[in-house]
């Protein structure tokens, strides 16, 4: 996202009509304001300007584009999420307390879901999260390879389950009613002898909506430790404690 801010030279330092001097924290801010705005209007360049009270052209002075400008978005949302996080002697947990601030935060703001989850903002809110991530698994012994491959296959599996569970939030009332019954009177009526595997565990079905990504984030971290101990006791993981 670097190369899609502007030289600090071609930044406007005139106060906007509406009196106020722009940066990139207030369009920033602005631009959050207006995607979480009700209704469905796209947003664009246009909108934000009117929101800060100034020509549109006057947002290019620090944003290359709309694009530049949700990925500035998605990393402040990055950068608020860890705010006052700091990793623990046990990694496992400060793994988990990692991923479950990103799924909180992009619960938070599910309009934004997709972008965070499929994007690189390469701002520095982002650069730290890498880095912090990364260095807990180098904390936990894992070899600079292994950790990279960990690392991805962590925040990609919380990002992957964040986005989809902030879809669920951003359903209808109608279709929210449709998700709590489905469960109960659809599949925990099937008939024994068409679908003898869901008849049988029928009693435990979900009553209503729900994630997997607490199940999932079990599983990935139990695998990481169980990972982590093999490979410390047949010696090819050294710990490298930072």
């Amino acid at each position: 996202m670097e190369s899609q801010r502007i030289p600090v030279g071609r930044k406007r330092r005139r106060p906007t009509r509406a009196g106020t001097v722009l940066s990139e924290e207030r369009i920033v801010t602005a631009a959050l304001e207006l995607v979480e705005a009700p209704g469905t209007s796209a947003f664009t360049v246009r909108r934000l300007g009117e929101a800060l009270g100034c020509d549109p052209s006057a947002v290019y002075r620090y944003f290359a584009n709309t694009d530049a400008v949700l990925l500035a978005v998605a990393d402040r949302l990055i950068g608020d999420s860890l705010e006052g996080f700091t990793p623990q002697d046990d990694w496992v947990a400060s793994l988990r307390d990692f991923a479950v601030r990103v799924h909180r935060s992009v619960l938070r703001h599910p309009r934004l879901a997709t972008i965070r989850a499929a994007r690189v903002t390469a701002g520095p809110a982002e650069r730290r999260a890498v880095d912090t991530g990364i260095g807990i698994l180098l904390g936990a012994g894992f070899a600079p390879p292994e950790a990279v491959r960990l690392y991805l296959a962590f925040i990609d599996t919380v990002l992957a389950h964040a986005a989809l569970d902030a879809q669920v939030c951003d359903l209808t009332d109608t279709q929210r009613a449709q998700e709590s019954t489905v469960w109960s009177d659809v599949y925990g009526e099937l008939p024994e002898d068409a679908y003898p595997h869901v008849h049988a565990v029928r009693e435990h079905l979900p009553d209503g909506p729900h994630s997997a990504f607490p199940d999932t984030l079990d599983l990935l971290l139990a695998q990481f430790a169980a990972r982590q101990a093999r490979e410390g006791t047949d010696g090819s993981v050294r710990a490298q404690r930072r």
